[in-house]
Formats: C-alpha cells, structure tokens, sequence
C-alpha cells in the first residue's frame, strides 16, 4: 500500500511560477529620491502648551493620533509673547519661502544622491496645495536652483495628498518620451500656511494632523539607470502601470472652504473620510494589477499615503495587510505628521534605506485625497 504524501499548495504554486524579470529598461525608473525640512520641529505635547489648547477633546485629538513630532512654522509672536494671527497674505508669503526653500534643499540632495548636476535636469514638476502663487513653483525653483531657460515644466496645483502620484505620471510620461533625459517630481507642502486656529474640532483635527516638508524624485528611461541604493542594491524600480479612482459621491470630504470670519482658508476634513478610502481601496487595487498575472500577495513592498491614523487602518484591514507591509507609512506619520503630497516619498526613502528591497520585488505607491480620489502606481525593482 503506498503512503499518502501531502501536496504543499503554496509551494507548488511558487515553483511553477516563472522567475522574476527585470523590467523592460525603455520603461520610466525612479532613479533617488531625497527629503527636506524647515528647521523648527515640534512634538504634539509642546504644540498643544504652545498653541493654548485647553479643551481636553482637542488635547486628545493632537495626542492620540499616532503622531509624535512634526516640522512646523508657527506663527510669529506678539508683544506680549502669543502667536499672532496671520493674515492670508502672510500665509501665501510663508508657503512660498518655504516651498522654495525645501523644495531646493530636497532637489539638492536628490542630484547629489544620484551623482547629478543641476545641468542635468530638463523636465520639472512641481506639486502642491498649501497656496497658490503665479509663477508657480516649477518657475521658481528653476530660477532658485539655476536649472536651464529651457527647462520644461509643470505645476500641479491644488489636488491635495493624492498628488504627488498625479506628477509622477506626468514626469513618467515626459521621461518615456525623452529617453536618457532626466526629469524630477518635486513636493513641496508648507501645510503651516494653511491653518486656521479658531478653538473648533474641525479646525483642530486639521492642525494636529499636517507637517511641513517636500520630497523630490528623479526619473529617467532608458541608459544606465543605477541603484536608489547604491553599489550592490536593487535596481532603480520600473514604473509599471497607475490607477486613478474618484469616489464620486465623497467629492466634498476633503476641501477648502473660504472662512469670512478669519479672511482666509480653512481646509475641511469630513469624519467618513477613512472609511471611504478603505472601502474603495479594493477596487483600486485590484484595477492596478488587472492583467499584470500579479496578485495581492505578489506585492512586496507597500507605500501608501500617511493620511492619518485612521486612514492607514482602513487601508491595513481593506487590503488584507500586517502592520509591518505599513511600517514605514506609520513611522512616517509618527515622525512627520501628514505632509500631504509628499508623504508617499517620505516612505518610499525608508523603504529604500532600509535595504530589503531585491531584484524583481514589485512595490505599489498608493495616496489619496480630495476629489475624493485614490492614485496607486506599480513598480518592478
């Protein structure tokens, strides 16, 4: 009589699987990416004395959600010592020194990472949503940084967290397009230009959530494309393929209000927020890897946005995923706060710092933001 002999199931799938290839080299790769910010930075428990917040609520909301420390520009003082209240005007002036000034820092240290010049880069993009200037930030880094008249250029403005991904496709598809060249996304969020302190809960849960910072990534197809890493990392990851998703009946869950009293902006947070990115984050998703023969479970490395405690949960139990795929998003937020478009690049740096990443690992980038609207992007290392 022959002995029974059990079938490991997830063996034999993985052995008849094919070995990872390396993506085509002719496809847009993410080349380095580098971080930036002001110098001032804080933790909840001093904002909270700093800022007088005295309603145990909004003491609770600063610090009970899984944000320890934050790069912010507060407002100035008065005579008698308390922050004054900015004028809107003082706001735009803020986001722009402040853009401009991590923004470069960040674009300096990108090159430097990748072994490039400034001369080097011919496509800009330039990502934000805590002012509006005109000329935008594209113009004004290239004068700031010396990059060439002929530079090319483009702003994306206003879309929110969801938004660095909205220019990165845009930098790929320029990259695709002009192989060998060199093109940069950069983020750029002074989300301190964006606060309004009125002592109300939807105020509060704005201002104990966002950061200041910017984040910049360099692309290119074709030609040696190098290693994020360094000699002997994984190569510079692939860009696949994007989705975009809009949940249309959400449009208005997270927007700019314009505050008569206060004579400017206040930006709004609907509560339902996290459980409408996690009950969309499926479809998203599952559209991003249709046709690529990938599934959930082939992802190795997840880096999605830090939208806040609550958002990062209902992605982890919408997807199916552990608390270590989202390690860095959540160390991210711990150390950061929300720094809006540029989150996603904050991450994506620790991931590549943290030297796990092998040859052929795929890796999703997944934000979101108003519209209400998910990005995700598919990468190939």
């Amino acid at each position: 009589m022959t002995a029974s002999k059990t079938i490991d199931i997830e063996r034999l799938d993985h052995e008849l699987r094919p070995e990872p290839r390396s993506a085509p080299s002719a496809l847009p790769r993410l080349l380095g990416v580098a971080t930036a910010n002001p110098p001032d930075r804080y933790s909840q428990r001093e904002l909270v004395d700093l800022l007088n917040i005295t309603d145990a609520k909004i003491r609770g909301v600063f610090l009970n959600g899984g944000i320890e420390t934050r790069y912010l520009t507060l407002p100035p003082r008065d005579r008698d010592g308390a922050f004054r209240v900015e004028t809107q005007g003082e706001l735009l002036a803020k986001h722009r020194t402040q853009g401009v000034r991590t923004g470069a820092a960040a674009v300096r240290a990108c090159l430097r990472r990748i072994g490039s010049d400034i001369r080097d880069v011919r496509y800009l993009v330039a990502v934000t949503t805590t002012g509006f200037l005109t000329p935008g930030f594209s113009a004004l880094l290239i004068d700031e940084l010396g990059l060439d008249p002929d530079t090319a250029r483009l702003d994306v403005v206003g879309m929110g967290c969801n938004a660095g991904l909205n220019g990165l496709a845009a930098v790929a598809n320029w990259a695709a397009t002009h192989p060998d060249e060199l093109a940069l996304l950069v983020c750029a969020e002074a989300c301190s230009a964006a606060y309004v302190f009125d002592g109300t809960m939807r105020t509060a849960v704005v201002n104990s959530l966002f950061g200041d910072g910017a984040a910049a990534l360099a692309v290119r197809s074709g030609g040696d494309t190098g290693a994020p890493g360094g000699p002997g990392s994984a190569p510079a990851p692939a860009l696949l393929t994007t989705s975009s998703y809009m949940i249309r009946h959400a449009v208005g869950a997270m927007r700019y209000d314009w505050d008569e009293d206060a004579g400017k902006f206040s930006f709004y947070l609907d509560k339902e927020v996290p459980y409408e990115v996690g009950a969309h984050a499926e479809i998203v998703i599952d559209k991003l890897l249709r046709g690529t023969g990938l599934r959930r479970r082939d992802i190795a490395h997840w880096t999605v946005h830090s939208g806040g405690k609550k958002v990062i949960d209902a992605v982890k139990i919408n997807l199916g995923l552990t608390s270590n795929d989202l390690r860095h998003t959540s160390s991210v937020m711990r150390d950061f706060g929300n720094l809006s478009s540029g989150s996603f690049l904050f991450s994506y740096q620790r991931l590549l710092e943290e030297g796990k990443v092998r040859r052929g690992d795929h890796g999703v980038l997944m934000t979101m933001g108003p519209g209400s609207q998910i990005e995700s992007a598919l990468l190939q290392f």
